[in-house]
């Protein structure tokens, strides 16, 4: 190292020399010769310094490929120099950056593995919550929304954009859910339940609405979800239920309170003669008949929706379970002068029925038919059949007092009577929905009408062919 600051030494000490001579010799202070003499001196020490400089790059060329195999290797000249302390301390600081580099290679690989792991999570929340059926929402603590899944775009009408979140107001103009998510942040409830009902399509929905917050370490809000379960449905239903209960208590009540009443004025002898008790008497048995068949009716229709009435199919003429029912009817019809004209009968008219059940489908709109018709009316019921559509339909036409328009959708409904035909007849608005039950529930057909007001009304029901059906089946 002593050796190599000395030749440092001399080579400055030569150019310093050769620099100050050049300098006094252009300022005249020294001869031509002397001058000369210096530039050739430090020509030679540069060529020497280029040998030195040019050796020593070879030699620090080697030692740097050896540093880059691992397998270091020091010349024999350069050991104890300022050259083999810093080719160390290179050594050193490559050792140390490669083992940081491994642990960060290995860092990073782990954060890798890591990052993949959140993604293939965060892939599955994603997919979970939009195969939810309900509707999913979710906002930060600025109530902008950061999720929200399928049902949610449905519900209110606009795309989600993960990268693109939006402030709720912006997308969803339901104010009684903004409103209830902002008291839910503001009160950090941590679950609440509130039901909400909006306007689609001129109709109201309602929904169950479940809020939760979501909040970090120091008990701050960062957010709000909301869940809504649609129970329009439900709601529905229930209020079906409730309706059925107080239409069946009203319409048992009405023969109940007569049979009371009868019997009470017979208990108390209130009927003296025989024409008398046998007019209570009467009067008692066609309530109790009325409450029997009332009472059958709801048996038979709650029996065709749970599934578990008894059916008996087989193959049968509908022509000729036609002709029999009307034969049922005639002599209510003839009480009031009303004609019926029944079809001809048609070949190959065949259909796989339940044929009790079908005669009462009959029965129930002819004696309907004849209820709601002055005296001197018409009924006209006539059979066409569609060997193309392997179907026949059944069609019955009276010269009634007719339905209103408004009526006429609601007419197979369970307990729906027409008002404006109280006045004409009486009933318990199951006749016809029983009809749709047998027909539609039981044999796979479908029943129809049309009515004017004043004119009459078309009752009519479409059953599949016999070979139809057995055809279907295999």
């Amino acid at each position: 190292m002593k050796k190599e600051l000395l030749i440092w030494k001399i080579l400055g000490a030569g150019y310093l020399t050769a620099a100050v001579i050049a300098l006094a010799g252009g300022l005249g202070l020294l001869p031509a010769g002397v001058i000369l003499a210096s530039i050739a001196g430090l020509f030679l020490c540069g060529v020497f310094f280029g040998y030195v400089v040019r050796r020593h790059l070879k030699k620090l060329k080697s030692i740097s490929l050896s540093l880059s195999s691992q397998a270091l290797i020091i010349p024999a000249d350069f050991r104890g120099t300022l050259l083999e302390e810093i080719t160390f301390s290179i050594r050193d600081f490559l050792s140390r950056s490669q083992d940081q580099l491994a642990r960060v290679q290995e860092e990073n690989q782990g954060l890798s593995l890591q990052l993949q792991l959140l993604r293939r999570r965060k892939s599955n929340v994603e997919e979970i919550i939009n195969s939810i059926y309900d509707a999913v929402v979710v906002t930060d603590e600025r109530e902008r929304i950061i999720l929200a899944n399928e049902a949610t775009e449905q519900l209110f009408g606009f795309m989600f954009e993960n990268d693109k979140p939006k402030i709720i107001t912006e997308v969803i103009q339901e104010r009684g859910l903004i409103d209830l998510m902002t008291k839910t942040r503001q009160s950090k409830t941590a679950h609440v339940r509130h039901e909400l009902t909006f306007q689609r399509q001129g109709q109201p929905v309602s929904f169950d609405t479940v809020l939760s917050c979501v909040e970090d370490d120091a008990g701050n809000v960062i957010q709000v979800v909301a869940v809504l379960h649609d129970i329009t449905r439900e709601k529905e239903i229930a209020q079906m239920k409730n309706d059925f209960v107080s239409h069946v208590s009203h319409e048992l009540k009405t023969p109940l309170a007569s049979i009371n009443a009868y019997a009470e004025m017979l208990v108390d002898g209130e009927a003296q003669d025989t024409e008398t008790i046998q007019q209570f008497c009467g009067i008692i048995q066609g309530q109790a008949q009325r409450l029997g068949r009332l009472i059958e009716d709801i048996l038979n229709i709650s029996r065709i929706e749970s599934g578990l009435i008894k059916v008996k199919k087989e193959t049968h003429s509908l022509a000729l379970v036609i002709r029999d029912a009307v034969e049922m009817i005639k002599s209510y019809a003839q009480e009031k002068n009303i004609q019926i004209e029944s079809p001809a009968s048609i070949l190959y008219d065949q259909v796989y029925v339940d044929r009790d059940m079908i005669s009462q489908v009959v029965i129930n709109l002819l004696s309907n038919a004849v209820k709601y018709m002055p005296a001197g009316g018409r009924i006209k019921v006539s059979s066409e059949l569609d060997e193309v559509e392997g179907q026949v339909k059944i069609t019955i036409t009276d010269t009634g007092v007719g339905i209103p328009p408004e009526d006429v959708e609601h007419v197979f409904d369970k307990f729906y009577r027409v008002q404006a035909n109280n006045q004409y007849a009486k009933g318990t608005g199951l006749g016809l929905n029983l009809v749709k039950q047998i027909v539609e529930t039981v044999h796979e057909g479908n029943v129809f009408v049309t009515s004017t007001v004043g004119k009459g009304s078309t009752f009519g029901f479409v059953l599949p062919l016999a070979a139809e059906r057995i055809a279907q089946s295999v």
